[in-house]
């Protein structure tokens, strides 16, 4: 029911788009009849595409931007109506993690807590957020390769996300963010658009995802791992770990052994497998964290 509502919503906005101008136009114009008869057989032929069948498998993934069109609609009718908006950042992060970190560890987590939810899809990764000044560079903007987004700028970017995914029939829009500065913006996002939205959707920020005390409470009381030193980087072993399950490359792993630079505040990487390993159970506790902060929202209504 909620997908056919959607089709013939799609078929509504179809009816309402203004034609541009040179096809209003044409040769001496084009009468209203005309016009009319344009926008129904685009309607018809909107429907029409909605109704088709996929002529092929559907690819098991939970990203959208993996999927085709026809899959996402076709896993809206299969009832995700869940989708994961997550910001992430291009900054410096010390001599060996890639400028990309954040975004790394949402490759990862998002995969996680959309498949263990069961009824989500993933948006693209917001890479770009807040990340200090831009004309008078302040905060990690003063170093080589951070890109920032001025506040307004990113929040208006969440907004047409999370719009889009409620136009296709999401009716719980999820925002986890991976960085301090994205938290404020995401929260603000959230209660602007359930306060213009009134029902049909509900956007949800989940602060959870970002309390990286517990995941270090959680590594020090289950795996028995403390950092004895700080290194003074914008770095950590848990943040280098789950980068490590995601990919190697990203913490510089064969460049830091061969360099006899494997290790962060006094904890060695430099046994891949073993980081990889540390990295994926670390990975785990936040996705359950999440999951569950996840659902209570939902069934609160928050």
């Amino acid at each position: 029911m909620q997908h056919r509502r959607w089709i013939f919503a799609a078929a509504a906005l179809t009816l309402a788009a203004p034609i541009p101008a040179a096809a209003q136009q044409g040769r001496g114009g084009m009468t209203a009849e005309r016009r009319a008869e344009m926008m129904a057989r685009q309607a018809q032929a909107l429907l029409a595409d909605m109704q088709m069948e996929r002529p092929i498998e559907a690819l098991n993934s939970v990203w959208i931007e993996e999927l085709t069109w026809m899959e996402v609609r076709d896993a809206l009718r299969d009832g995700k109506t869940t989708a994961i908006i997550s910001t992430g950042g291009i900054e410096q992060n010390g001599p060996y993690l890639a400028t990309g970190k954040h975004n790394y560890v949402l490759e990862g987590a998002c995969e996680g807590i959309a498949r263990k939810l069961g009824n989500a899809l993933c948006a693209p990764v917001i890479k770009l957020v807040p990340e200090g000044g831009i004309d008078n560079p302040s905060g990690h903007m003063r170093y080589p390769g951070t890109i920032s987004l001025r506040e307004e700028t990113f929040r208006a970017v969440l907004q047409d996300v999370a719009g889009s995914l409620r136009a296709h029939g999401f009716t719980n829009i999820v925002f986890i963010g991976d960085s301090g500065g994205n938290q404020g913006g995401m929260a603000a996002v959230a209660a602007a658009l359930n306060e213009r939205w009134r029902g049909g959707a509900r956007a949800h920020y989940v602060p959870e995802f970002y309390r990286y005390r517990e995941v270090f409470e959680w590594m020090e009381s289950e795996l028995g791992i403390t950092e004895p030193t700080n290194d003074g980087l914008h770095d950590d072993f848990v943040i280098t770990s789950i980068m490590t399950a995601v990919d190697p490359e990203s913490v510089r792993h064969a460049q830091r052994v061969a360099a006899g630079k494997a290790t962060i505040n006094g904890l060695s990487i430099a046994d891949l497998e073993a980081t990889i390993e540390t990295g994926r159970k670390l990975l785990g506790f936040r996705v359950d964290r999440t999951v569950e902060a996840i659902r209570a929202a939902i069934g609160a209504g928050n």
